[in-house]
């Protein structure tokens, strides 16, 4: 969470474009999109509302930046992409946390942003530097492509899941 954010006043946290840039996919569903109009996510679809509950089609190249929420909060979020098998997921990257190292066992490839990710408003404005980094975390061959080409792109250091 950014400094400008307060605590449980909003999960629109928007992921900037240049991370988009460094992956250099289109991906076919985001999942967890905000509710504005205005997307830096290439995507032919977007989940705005219970994407956690509805059904995610099969074979689909997903990206997923969930409600960072309470302390598991991400965790169904993670079950659930990790059993779609297909996309990038952004987390938080509490690497100590019971669910990160479950989800980072998971992940074909791990993708840890440097430097962290300056979240943006709504409005457009860029945050300040958040309290914790953030990581990328692929599943299936299209998600690993993402990962891959945004290394190269120098977005972060990448190593493998389990």
């Amino acid at each position: 969470m950014s400094a400008w954010e307060e605590a449980g006043k909003s999960d629109d946290w928007w992921t900037p474009a240049y991370v988009f840039d460094a992956m250099g996919v289109i991906f076919d569903l985001d999942v967890a999109a905000p509710l504005a109009a205005k997307t830096h996510v290439p995507c032919h679809d977007w989940f705005f509302d219970r994407g956690l509950e509805r059904h995610w089609d099969s074979g689909v190249l997903i990206y997923m930046n969930p409600p960072f929420g309470g302390r598991n909060g991400v965790k169904p979020w993670l079950d659930k992409f990790f059993a779609h098998g297909n996309g990038v997921a952004l987390v938080p990257d509490r690497t100590s946390a019971p669910w990160f190292q479950e989800a980072a066992r998971k992940a074909s490839l791990v993708l840890f942003v440097s430097p962290k990710i300056r979240f943006e408003r709504p409005d457009g404005s860029v945050g300040k530097s958040p309290g914790c980094g953030t990581a990328l975390m692929s599943a299936g061959s299209r998600g690993d492509e993402a990962l891959r080409n945004a290394a190269r792109a120098e977005l972060g250091w990448l190593c493998r899941g389990a």
